[in-house]
């Protein structure tokens, strides 16, 4: 009995990333609480807090003395997936896939830090940290979806030193170097039967026991760990058009990791048996590694004084989510070949509109509207890592100066989304998964500011 190779591409693998549903694709906008309340509207013009470094470096020109700025948002979505007919392969034997559905969403916990200095009348230093990527999603092993996705994770970190150069009273040139660690856990179930039917097994698949496609006591299944460091760069311009108006522009690069790690497999006591018979070393543990290219982008944003009391605030942030293309996965294990998943994304763009309301010296309020567009198209290209779609965002904010060198911020969005239709085939056996997710939702931030 020769065993085919070929048709064993790993499900786990077809997408590089977890479900996120609080910044398009799988971006973290989380990244101030000032920000936060008006939507981060005009996020590259403002320069308001220490949190420039990372919206747009030239603004740390506009900042005085030094201040450390420390925040944390926590992200609570509210997702939950209603099946409509999830099949499996008809080439195989057909039928529906068993299993119910469910709110695989994870609540998570996003901090930043900031520092800024003002080193002379031309130089300032600014430093940040934050987590311009991830999120986490979570199914049992029998939901219907449990060959496209059960486990999915990813961590990442962004250390952003920075500098800002004042040309002269109007302009200001920004520029940082980012250093990023980037790391994705992901897992799924395998479908034994048909994995020994493509395998060429016929007539001894039911007699090791596999004897139902779709069958959940009988699934193997597979987690994928890698990461990476790498490296990225960042420039921005801030220009005062006059007093009262201020234009900003931000643009970060794009930046390569190539990740490394293991794929780790668990074969089902029935498949074991037929492999083993086989002489098939598949699916059993492997080093493995995949290269992505996360998003450049490009933020335009405007800030306009109406008076001492009310600002007006702009953004527009294009992302170029079409260098996800596709993922290719290699595996050091010679009876595992290659992977190529076609992703399809397109370039996406978040408009958002905010004011901000100085009460008086102590008291500041804030709310703002986004419309954030997903890089993801066809609900034949979305799948459960990753239920993306539009989402508006409605938000408000606050922020108190309790002295002359501490405030803090508070900010809240509530995030709508439209019906998420998905219609994904996995590529290993192409078991396809219809439905539709419902989903909301809330974010709550907060910030402290020294100023020393």
């Amino acid at each position: 009995m020769l065993f085919n190779k070929k048709v064993f591409a790993i499900s786990v693998l077809t997408t590089l990333m977890t479900a996120n549903v609080h910044a398009a694709g799988f971006a973290i906008a989380e990244h101030s609480a000032s920000g936060m309340g008006s939507a981060f509207a005009g996020a590259a013009a403002t320069a308001e807090d220490a949190s420039t470094t990372y919206f747009n470096p030239a603004g740390l020109s506009k900042l005085e003395g030094s201040q450390i700025l420390v925040a944390g948002h926590y992200v609570a979505p509210a997702s939950s997936f209603a099946n409509n007919g999830s099949s499996l392969n008809i080439a195989l034997g057909g039928g529906t896939i068993s299993g119910s559905g469910e709110d695989g969403g994870n609540g998570a916990f996003i901090p930043n830090f900031y520092y800024a200095t003002k080193l002379n009348e031309k130089w300032a230093f600014g430093l940040g940290i934050n987590a311009p990527f991830g999120q986490s999603t979570e199914y049992s092993e029998s939901w219907v979806g449990r060959y496209h996705a059960t486990k999915s994770e990813i961590v990442a970190l962004n250390i952003n030193p920075s500098a800002s150069f004042k040309v002269n009273d109007k302009l200001s040139f920004g520029f940082g170097a980012s250093v990023q660690y980037f790391e994705a856990t992901l897992a799924n179930q395998l479908d034994s039967r048909a994995i020994c039917l493509a395998a060429g097994g016929g007539g001894a698949c039911a007699g090791v026991g596999l004897v139902t496609l779709g069958d959940v006591t009988t699934d193997s299944s597979v987690s994928l760990n890698a990461d990476d460091w790498s490296l990225g760069w960042n420039v921005g311009l801030l220009y005062d058009i006059s007093n009262e108006t201020r234009l900003g522009m931000a643009y970060r690069s794009s930046v390569k990791h190539s990740l490394a790690g293991t794929a780790d497999f668990t074969r089902s006591t029935e498949l074991n048996t037929f492999l083993t018979g086989a002489g098939s070393t598949a699916f059993t543990d492997t080093a493995a590694s995949a290269g992505i290219n996360l998003p450049e982008t490009l933020s335009l944003s405007l800030q306009h004084t109406f008076n001492p009391k009310w600002k007006m605030l702009a953004d527009v942030t294009w992302t170029r989510w079409s260098r996800f293309d596709r993922l290719v996965v290699d595996y050091n294990n010679p009876a595992q070949p290659t992977t190529t998943i076609p992703e399809n994304w397109e370039n996406s763009l978040r408009y958002s509109v905010g004011v901000n309301y100085q009460a008086d010296s102590k008291w500041i309020y804030r709310a703002g509207l986004a419309l954030d567009e997903s890089p993801i198209a066809s609900a034949e290209d979305r799948t459960p890592r990753l239920a993306d779609n539009d989402r508006f965002w409605v938000s408000l904010g606050f922020g108190y100066k309790m002295s002359d060198t501490s405030s803090i911020d508070v900010g809240y969005s509530h995030l709508f989304f439209d019906d998420t239709a998905i219609n994904n085939t996995d590529a290993s056996f192409s078991h396809t998964l219809t439905g539709t997710y419902d989903i909301s939702v809330d974010i709550f931030s907060a910030q402290y500011i020294w100023k020393f």
